[in-house]
């Protein structure tokens, strides 16, 4: 069905909205305040925004501190990726961890990380190397089923949350959240979900009812956007397509989500930083739009 003039104005209008509040012409959000008039942002956003450091894959960790202080943002979801958060050696990984404590940012959880080998070893290295950053959520992008029981084992003993990441329909193992939910419903609270909103939708999924589904076991959330909902190369800045940000960040209220919402940003690697800026800016002006500073 093909939108109507009025909705495809308005969704004109708010994206040039984020590209002004983009640009600096306004204050973050300001174009999104106007478009609903009696919502005055007065209260705390009870929904984080963060980073993956997968999104600025190409950039070196100085390169990517600087933007993110150009984004003044503070919370990041690190990977193994470029020198972000080395895995091969403790002594770079240590020191990455003090170059972001010295600009005020905040390693939040490590991610994707992987566990190929079903082993007590891997198992470990892996579980060290999040215990090492401080972090109490590791994102994990392919454990097999049949791993589960020792990755409990491990949750266990290093009390650090497992947050299995979806990736889609081509994804055997784990297309949609609720596949993960249904996997390890049984298992300990602390192994949980990683909701990947675009993979999500392109599994067929509605994301606002997957996270009321998976509620508690929600522990992090990747957001992007998409301009078709099965075609994953669609991908666009939040904002540009039909991701329903605002249900999104409405269900996280309800369900009482304490993670946050990690931008993973995956096109024009080269040069992620124009996507980025206009993402948060959306996002900044949605949650001011509900009411709240971002």
């Amino acid at each position: 069905m093909k939108n109507s003039p009025s909705l495809s104005n308005r969704r004109t209008f708010l994206r040039s909205g984020a590209a002004i509040a983009a640009a600096g012409c306004l204050p973050t959000g300001a174009a999104f305040a106007l478009a609903a008039p009696t919502a005055a942002p007065d209260k705390p956003s009870p929904v984080r925004l963060g980073l993956t450091s997968y999104t600025f894959r190409t950039l070196t960790r100085a390169q990517m501190i600087a933007a993110m202080k150009t984004l003044r943002l503070t919370l990041l979801n690190c990977k193994d990726a470029k020198d972000h958060l080395p895995m091969s050696s403790l002594d770079e990984e240590k020191a990455a961890l003090a170059d972001y404590a010295a600009a005020g940012i905040t390693v939040t959880a490590v991610g994707a990380v992987y566990f190929k080998e079903d082993t007590d070893e891997a198992f470990r290295k892996n579980f060290e190397y999040a215990k090492a950053a401080g972090v109490k959520v590791i994102v994990a992008g392919d454990p097999a089923p049949t791993a589960l029981p020792r990755l409990e084992k491990f949750v266990k003993e290093y009390d650090i949350r497992i947050a299995i990441h979806n990736h889609g329909p081509e994804d055997k193992l784990w297309p949609s959240p609720l596949t993960v939910l249904d996997a390890v419903k049984n298992l300990d609270p602390r192994i949980g979900c990683c909701i990947d909103v675009g993979h999500t939708m392109r599994a067929g999924t509605d994301v606002v009812a997957a996270i009321h589904k998976v509620g508690p076991r929600l522990f992090d959330m990747h957001m992007k956007d998409l301009a078709q909902s099965n075609v994953k190369e669609s991908q666009v800045a939040v904002g540009q397509g039909i991701m329903p940000v605002r249900g999104i960040f409405q269900a996280l209220i309800d369900i009482k989500y304490p993670g946050n919402v990690d931008l993973e940003y995956e096109i024009f690697p080269d040069n992620p930083i124009p996507g980025a800026t206009e993402s948060f800016a959306y996002m900044r002006g949605v949650l001011a739009g509900m009411g709240y500073k971002a």
